[in-house]
Order: structure tokens, then C-alpha cells, then sequence
């Protein structure tokens, strides 16, 4: 099955070389490059990519509302490409329905292979990076406040799926979750698809989000406790 892309940078080499890695790979396809964030929008609304890799500032309309409006009206997956010049722009991304985000300088392999995790409806995880900016934006931001919302939004769970909720907020993978919990694999996908189901979230980026919007996870705290 052939993974179809549309590439939506303002900077086109950037794009155009994004659009000449993928393109190059026998189970992806560039069905379209965008230079705005409008048209990134059309070229999905008509073309049905399987993903979208949307760069955060655009003009005529900016990545994070492209993603907010694409992850509305379709099930196309999107990836955010950014320097992190903002962590308030990635969180607001991640918040907008973005299933991940990437580095303009990724390496030719990482790319392809996090379009490739995407597509098959996976999130792009990466502890080093992805939880420390939520971290130090839930810190910042009324963390505290929020931490009322745990036992309203989290009292739906299980005690079983707000344990696997609390290492999917630590970045654990299934394997990891379930060597954890002394569960095989398969049961792992079961908790995290009733997890996601049950709090009506989108991917398990945003169930990290939601780990410490809660205060199940207090932020600033390492992914080893």
C-alpha cells in the first residue's frame, strides 16, 4: 500500500526536498506540495493524503490552524516541521491535533521512517524531546489550575488504563508498558485504544498531554519515577 503525502513548507527548498526524499521511496507518494497553509488545506480536502507534514509558520494561514481545520474535516494524519524557536507553538500544535512533530534538520532516515509510523497510525513520541516541551509548558502555564480537571475527566478510566495512561505520559512504549504491568502486547493495545476512546483523544501525543494536564503526571517529574 502506497503512503500518499502532501508537503506544505513556504520555503521551497525545504519543501522541494522533503517532496524529493519521500518521493524517492517505494511505498510513499508526494501528491502535492503546499507554500501556504490554505492550500495545504485544499490539496487534502481534494487529494485524501494518508498524511501531511505542515511547517508551523505559514502565511495566509499558519500550520496550526491548517492542522486544527484538516484534523476536523479528515482522518488524514499531519506532522508538524519545526525549528523550536516557540515550545508554546508545539504544544499548540500537538493541542490542534497534530500526531507529531519534526526538526527542519531531521536526517533523510528519520523522516521517512516518521512518516512511515504516521501513516500507520502511530504518534511520533519522542520522549527527549516532545515531553520535556510539554513539561515545561504545562509548568508555566496554571498547572495547578488544571489539576482540578483530574478526577472529573480521569474517573472513566479503569485503575488498569489510568496506569497505562500514566506510561503513555512517560513515553513507555507497548513493549515497555507491558513488560511493566506483566501483560502481553496485544492487552497493552487494548488499554491504550480504550484510553484514548473513553477521553476522546486523537492519538497517544495527546494522551501525554493529557497525563500532565491532569496532574497525573506532575510536570518537571522524571520518566523514571
Amino acid at each position: 500500500m502506497t503512503i500518499r503525502v502532501v508537503v506544505a513548507d513556504d520555503q521551497e527548498l525545504v519543501r522541494s526536498g522533503f517532496a524529493m526524499i519521500l518521493d524517492a521511496q517505494e511505498d510513499i507518494e508526494v501528491v502535492a506540495e503546499a507554500a501556504d497553509g490554505a492550500a495545504a488545506v485544499e490539496a487534502v480536502a481534494r487529494l485524501a493524503p494518508d498524511v501531511v507534514l505542515l511547517d508551523i509558520r505559514m502565511p495566509v494561514l499558519d500550520g496550526i490552524e491548517a492542522c486544527r481545520t484538516i484534523s476536523a474535516r479528515s482522518s488524514c494524519r499531519t506532522v508538524m516541521l519545526t525549528t523550536f524557536d516557540s515550545d508554546e507553538y508545539v504544544y499548540e500544535a500537538l493541542h490542534a491535533g497534530a500526531s507529531g512533530f519534526l526538526l527542519k534538520d531531521v536526517r533523510r532516515d528519520d523522516l521517512v521512517h516518521a512518516v512511515r509510523v504516521v501513516a500507520a497510525g502511530e504518534s511520533l513520541l519522542a520522549p527527549s524531546v516532545a515531553r520535556r516541551l510539554i513539561e515545561e509548558y504545562t509548568a508555566v502555564t496554571g498547572a495547578a489550575a488544571r489539576h482540578g480537571l483530574r478526577a472529573e475527566r480521569l474517573e472513566v478510566l479503569t485503575a488498569r488504563e489510568r496506569e497505562t495512561l500514566l506510561h503513555l505520559g512517560r513515553g513507555l512504549s507497548n513493549a515497555e508498558i507491558a513488560a511493566s504491568l506483566v501483560v502481553s502486547e496485544h492487552t497493552v493495545k487494548s488499554h491504550v485504544g480504550n484510553v484514548l476512546a473513553k477521553l476522546g483523544l486523537r492519538d497517544r501525543i495527546q494522551a501525554v498531554i493529557c497525563a500532565y494536564e491532569t496532574g497525573l503526571i506532575a510536570a518537571g517529574t522524571p520518566s523514571g519515577e
